[in-house]
């Protein structure tokens, strides 16, 4: 993304998001691409919406904003959603104070709803990936092989499935099973 088009998306988030939780609620708006955070996969982008703080517990003044103004919130996300497809977060969060502990981040996935899984009963999971495994799986969407990076690690356990060794593993849990029913 340009610089220009950046600072252009980061003012009308800011001056959309002023307009309707009043002059002084967002702070500041940053655009962040990927490799400014961990969460960023390639070829997306995240905003961080930095609310002003109004009282002395960062969890209740984002809390608080989140419940009040959470219709707004949404209208950002769908129009996100709807216009600019390569911001796939929205993060709320309040600006970070010298030897603080990080605040409270409320943060909402923007994109378009998984397509690639109508009808399958998916569960959600939350890893914890080492950056290696993480470049494993950006390599996998920089070369096209994975959209992104929950369809790379399915896709990643397809491959373990498709296996003969797992095939015998699944057949000794099934033996290992049967002997603890004995037991």
């Amino acid at each position: 993304m340009e610089q220009e088009e950046k600072e252009r998306l980061e003012r009308g988030v800011e001056e959309e998001l002023n307009r309707r939780c009043g002059d002084g609620a967002v702070q500041k708006v940053e655009v962040l691409q990927y490799g400014d955070e961990p969460v960023i996969e390639p070829g997306q982008a995240m905003v961080r919406v930095i609310l002003t703080p109004t009282g002395e517990d960062p969890d209740e003044t984002l809390h608080t904003f989140e419940k009040t103004y959470s219709g707004a919130i949404e209208n950002l996300r769908k129009t996100i959603a709807r216009t600019m497809p390569f911001i796939g977060r929205v993060q709320l969060t309040l600006p970070a104070q010298p030897g603080e502990r990080k605040h409270p981040v409320i943060s909402m996935s923007v994109g378009p709803l998984d397509r690639t899984a109508p009808g399958r009963n998916l569960t959600p999971v939350m890893a914890r990936l080492d950056p290696r495994d993480v470049e494993v799986l950006d390599a996998l969407i920089t070369a096209g092989i994975v959209p992104n990076r929950a369809e790379g690690v399915r896709w990643a356990l397809a491959r373990i499935r498709e296996r003969p060794a797992y095939t015998q593993l699944r057949e000794h849990i099934g033996k290992i099973d049967e002997l603890k029913a004995q037991l």
